[in-house]
């Protein structure tokens, strides 16, 4: 399918494709918009079953980039690169040294940070061969505690934080009362999975990854289930923390919670969905919104903050989702479509 026709294709400034055959890289790096700055955004490693996947899930992210920085009040656009491959049998070095220079190439345009399947270790060694890597040198966490550059216990607090935004506009209920299915304890996953614990919530987990379930079902004594059904367990709170499209015509109707939110990018397969979402009561918290805390942290590293300051921001996630919430429904209309039209009237020119 030519690109400029592409489905996911929404007039991204720059899409770039990328094949090293020495350390077997395959990358692609998609940058949507940069009137309000330069592109940030983290590089994904995951096994695409095709080309398309790959292309379809790295403009849709890179899209979602841009209206995060903006909800987020961040002066940056939107960017975000993947690499075809398994991160835990593929991946070396040499490849990550081989995405470095291929990020140098596009002269700034794009700043490269860790995604699912890369690690901060890893884009230190993207680092070598460009100097637009960021998340790298962080002073501190949000709690003030150093920190390792790893941006995901921000964006797990930051969906913890919109979760409970969420919960309390749509059930007026305790945590401790509820039921929470997460799919997906990867990095940002499990630290969510560990301020609900704390929290008193009954946690339901899946993942591929089983050494990433055991850890969490042996520490938080979560049920597992097969990560194709998660969705449609019974609970109250259904948290999409993997990958995108969570929230399809083959799930929708089986979703039973009464709130959806979650950490991964682009759960909504279709735009259209949030307003059925919306339509039959289910309050959804946008993705691009409620995980944005990711980028806030590696904005305050980069600039003279503190870690007050960056909590603070961080909160502030809360309060954009509420003021979301309470416009869709006095509009009748799906958040997404609420979060779509706060955002473009920032980054549009």
């Amino acid at each position: 399918m030519a690109l400029f026709q592409h489905p996911a294709f929404d007039n991204h400034e720059h899409v770039a494709f990328h094949q090293d055959p020495v350390s077997g890289l395959r990358a692609i790096i998609a940058v949507h918009n940069t009137n309000l700055g330069p592109s940030l955004g983290g590089c994904r490693m995951y096994p695409y079953a095709t080309d398309d996947e790959a292309i379809t899930d790295v403009l849709r992210l890179a899209k979602g980039m841009t209206y995060k920085a903006a909800l987020a009040n961040l002066p940056m656009g939107g960017g975000k690169s993947v690499i075809i491959g398994n991160t835990h049998t593929d991946k070396s070095p040499a490849m990550m040294r081989a995405m470095g220079a291929f990020v140098e190439s596009l002269g700034g345009r794009y700043i490269v940070a860790e995604d699912s399947g890369i690690a901060v270790s890893d884009v230190h060694l993207m680092a070598e061969n460009t100097q637009y890597a960021g998340g790298l040198n962080a002073k501190f966490t949000y709690e003030g505690e150093p920190s390792d550059g790893n941006p995901a216990p921000s964006t797990a607090y930051g969906t913890f934080v919109g979760l409970k935004a969420a919960v309390d506009f749509a059930l007026g209920k305790d945590l401790s009362e509820l039921t929470v299915a997460i799919q997906g304890v990867g990095q940002v996953g499990y630290r969510l999975a560990q301020h609900l614990h704390n929290a008193g919530a009954t946690l339901i987990i899946a993942d591929t990854y089983e050494p990433a379930v055991a850890k969490a079902q042996r520490e938080f004594g979560a049920q597992v289930v097969d990560i194709k059904s998660i969705h449609a367990v019974e609970c109250d709170v259904f948290a999409p923390c993997a990958l995108g499209a969570s929230i399809n015509p083959d799930t929708i109707d089986d979703i039973k919670a009464k709130v959806i939110a979650g950490a991964a990018n682009n759960q909504l397969l279709t735009e259209e969905l949030g307003q059925v979402l919306h339509d039959r009561g289910i309050t959804y918290a946008p993705d691009y919104v409620i995980n944005a805390a990711g980028i806030i942290d590696i904005h305050h590293q980069q600039v003279d903050s503190t870690p007050d300051n960056m909590k603070t921001h961080i909160e502030m996630i809360g309060s954009t989702l509420t003021q979301i919430f309470e416009l869709a429904q006095a509009q009748h209309l799906g958040t997404n479509v609420i979060a779509n039209q706060l955002a473009e009237t920032k980054f549009a020119k």
